[in-house]
C-alpha cells in the first residue's frame, strides 16, 4: 500500500506537470504569438487570423493574407558519424583482444604467463576504456535521433500553425562537407525522413535555367498543396565546401540528394493588371503583371582563389544570366528573392560574425578554406547586378534598381541589414547598417539613398534557440508594386524538447506500474480468503487468533467470567470423575 501511495502521489505531480509542458511544446508557435505579417502591420491582427484559420466554424480574412509566405529555416547542420570521436569503441576492440590472447585466435606463440599478462590488461581495458567509450558513442547516437525530430518538430510545428505557401533551407543542411558518399547518403535519408518528413526538392522540370525567352513562369497559388512539400534547398559551406575545396564530386551528390545549387522560378500574381482610372482620364493605362522572381544561388566559390577554376566559370556563367535575362529596371511590380548562404559583406560590429576569410596552404591551389562574408567586390556584383541598383542618378530608374530582398544564412546568430548607397556622398560607395537603425535614422526610402534589405536567418539548431523565420510578400494594388516584411519564431533549446519527451516517458512508466499494482490489489481483495477464526477467554479477555480484545463492558465480562466459571466446573467434574473410576 506504502508503494502505491508513493506512485499515486507521484501521477498526481507529474501528469499536470507533463500536460502543461507537453501543450506548450507542440503549440509553442500559439503562445509565442508566432503568425506570418500582413499588409495590415498589425501584429494582433496577424496571429488572430492565423487563429481562425485553426478555430472550428470560422475561417480567415482572406484579405489580410499575403499570397507568398516563406517559412526559411537556417544552417540545421546534421551531425553523423562522422563527429563522434572513437566511434569504433562501440564494437569492444579490447575484449575482441581478450578473445583473441585468451584462446589463441590470433596464432601467437606466447607462454601461457605472457598469455595471461595480456588478456588480464585487455579485460582492464574493456571495463575502464571500452565501456566508457561505448556509452558515449551510444548516447552521442541518441543525441542525433534526438536532434533530428527536435528540427522535424519545429518544422513540423510551424509549418502546421502558419501554413506556409512556400519553404527554403538556407545552406548547411549537413554539418561538414567532408564526409563520404555513404555518409552523405545516411544524413540525406535522415534530412528527408525525420527532419522533414513528407517534404520533396524541387525537382529538375521547376528548376529552371535562366533565359531571355523565359517558359516557365508559373501561376501564384497554383499548384499549393506541392508547394507547401517542396523544399527549396540552398548549398552550404558543409555542404559542398568553401571555394578551395569545392569538387564537382560534391556538387553532384548535393544535386542527387538535395536538388541543383543553382537555378531560378517565376511567379505571375493573377490580379486585374489594368489600373483604375484616373478622375478626367478617359483610359486606363495597361500595367505589367506583378511577377517575383527567386533566384536560388550557390555562392560558396565567388571568391578567390579557388580549387576549381571549371566551377568558378559555371557559377559566373550562371551569375551572368541570371544579370542579363533580369527585367528592365523600370518594370514596376516586379520583386526578386536571392535565397543563398554566404552573407553580403559588411564592417565588423554590424551582425554578430565580422568579414573573415582564410585559405589552404599548400593544397587545393591555396584557394578560400573559410569566409564569413563575401568580399566587397562580390557583394557590390549582387546589389548592382542582380538588382541593378547603382551609384549614377542618371542612369535608368535613377540608380534604384529593382525590389527585392536577400536571404542568407551562415551567421547562426542572424542579421537584418540594410545596405544603402548615398548619392549625394563624395565617395559613392555600399554601405551598411541594421535594418533597425535605417529605419530610424530615415535612410530607407529616402531620395537620392538607393538600397537593398539582406535578412540572415537565425540557425534552426537547438544551441541557437531553435528559430524559423516567417516572410510575407504582398502586392499593393494601388501603389502597383510589392511589399514584403519579415520576423521570427523560436522554439527554445533542444534541451526543452528532451526535457518534456523524458517526463512523459517517465509519467507513463509510473502510470503503467500503478495501475498494474492497482490491479492486483483489486484483484485480491475481490476474492478475501476465509479464515478459522478460534477463539478463548482468559481473564475476561478475548483471543481470536493470536489478538486480544479487551472488553470494558460489565455485561460482557459477567457474561464472559460465567462461562469460564461453568467450563472450569465442568472440568472439575471430569477430573474428579475419572480418579474415582481410577480409585476402583
Amino acid at each position: 500500500m506504502f508503494f502505491l501511495s508513493v506512485l499515486r502521489y507521484a501521477l498526481l505531480v507529474l501528469v499536470p506537470l507533463c500536460s502543461i509542458l507537453t501543450t506548450y511544446l507542440y503549440l509553442y508557435p500559439v503562445f509565442h504569438l508566432c503568425a506570418f505579417p500582413s499588409p495590415e502591420h498589425n501584429p494582433r491582427s496577424e496571429y488572430v487570423n492565423t487563429l481562425r484559420h485553426h478555430a472550428p466554424y470560422t475561417s480567415q480574412d482572406g484579405s489580410k493574407v499575403a499570397p507568398f509566405r516563406l517559412l526559411a529555416l537556417g544552417d540545421p547542420q546534421l551531425e553523423g558519424e562522422s563527429s563522434i570521436p572513437e566511434a569504433n569503441a562501440a564494437s569492444f576492440p579490447n575484449l575482441s583482444k581478450f578473445w583473441k590472447d585468451a584462446l589463441l585466435l590470433d596464432g601467437t606463440k606466447h607462454n601461457p604467463l605472457q598469455r595471461l599478462r595480456h588478456s588480464l590488461h585487455n579485460l582492464i581495458d574493456f571495463y575502464l576504456d571500452d565501456i566508457p567509450k561505448a556509452l558515449e558513442v551510444y548516447r552521442k547516437r541518441l543525441d542525433h535521433v534526438g536532434n533530428d525530430y527536435y528540427l522535424g518538430h519545429i518544422y513540423r510545428t510551424m509549418h502546421w500553425w502558419t501554413d506556409p505557401t512556400h519553404v527554403t533551407v538556407l545552406g548547411d543542411l549537413v554539418g561538414s562537407q567532408w564526409i563520404d558518399d555513404e555518409e552523405f547518403e545516411s544524413r540525406g535519408w535522415r534530412y528527408w525522413n525525420r527532419v522533414f518528413n513528407g517534404g520533396i526538392k524541387v525537382s529538375e522540370e521547376i528548376a529552371s535555367q535562366p533565359s531571355d525567352d523565359f517558359q516557365d513562369t508559373m501561376v501564384l497559388g497554383e499548384d499549393a498543396a506541392a508547394w507547401k512539400r517542396r523544399i527549396i534547398n540552398v548549398a552550404g559551406n558543409h555542404d559542398v565546401g568553401y571555394a578551395g575545396d569545392l569538387s564537382q564530386d560534391r556538387m553532384a551528390r548535393f544535386t542527387k540528394v538535395f536538388g541543383k545549387a543553382n537555378y531560378e522560378m517565376r511567379f505571375q500574381l493573377p490580379v486585374n493588371s489594368t489600373a483604375a482610372m484616373k478622375e478626367g482620364e478617359e483610359v486606363a493605362e495597361e500595367r505589367p503583371i506583378p511577377e517575383v522572381r527567386i533566384v536560388v544561388f550557390n555562392d560558396m566559390n565567388l571568391d578567390t582563389p579557388v580549387g576549381s577554376q571549371e566551377m568558378q566559370d559555371e557559377t559566373y556563367g550562371f551569375l551572368n544570366k541570371v544579370i542579363t535575362t533580369s527585367h528592365d529596371v523600370t518594370r514596376a511590380a516586379l520583386f526578386t528573392i536571392v535565397l543563398t548562404h554566404i552573407p553580403m559583406h559588411k564592417e565588423a560590429g554590424i551582425c554578430v560574425d565580422g568579414p573573415f576569410f582564410d585559405f589552404f596552404t599548400g593544397e587545393f591551389g591555396n584557394g578560400v578554406k573559410e569566409q564569413n562574408h563575401l568580399s566587397k567586390d562580390a557583394s557590390k556584383g549582387f546589389l548592382e547586378g542582380i538588382f541593378g541598383k547603382n551609384g549614377n542618378p542618371d542612369v535608368p530608374g535613377g540608380g534604384y534598381g529593382r525590389n527585392g530582398v536577400i536571404l542568407t544564412g551562415h551567421d547562426h546568430e542572424g542579421c537584418n541589414v540594410y545596405h544603402f548607397m548615398n548619392h549625394s556622398s563624395p565617395m559613392r560607395q555600399w554601405e551598411a547598417t541594421t535594418w533597425p537603425k535605417a529605419q530610424s535614422a530615415g535612410i530607407v526610402g529616402k531620395p537620392g539613398i538607393p538600397g537593398l534589405r539582406e535578412i540572415t536567418v537565425q540557425s534552426m539548431m537547438g544551441g541557437f534557440a531553435g528559430n524559423a523565420g516567417l516572410m510575407s510578400l504582398w502586392f499593393d494594388e494601388e501603389a502597383w508594386d510589392w511589399k514584403f516584411e519579415f520576423t521570427n519564431c523560436g522554439l527554445g533549446t533542444q534541451h526543452i524538447w528532451w526535457l518534456v519527451h523524458i517526463l512523459d516517458l517517465i509519467a507513463l512508466g509510473i502510470g503503467l506500474v500503478y495501475a498494474g499494482n492497482r490491479s492486483k490489489t483489486r484483484t485480491a481483495n475481490g476474492k478475501p480468503k476465509e479464515m478459522k477464526v478460534e477463539k478463548r477467554v482468559q481473564n475476561g479477555t478475548v483471543y481470536a487468533n493470536g489478538h486480544t480484545s479487551n472488553s470494558t463492558d460489565k455485561s460482557a465480562v459477567s457474561s464472559t467470567g460465567n462461562r469460564s466459571l461453568r467450563t472450569g466446573l465442568s472440568m472439575m467434574s471430569l477430573d474428579s470423575r475419572s480418579r474415582n473410576r481410577s480409585s476402583l
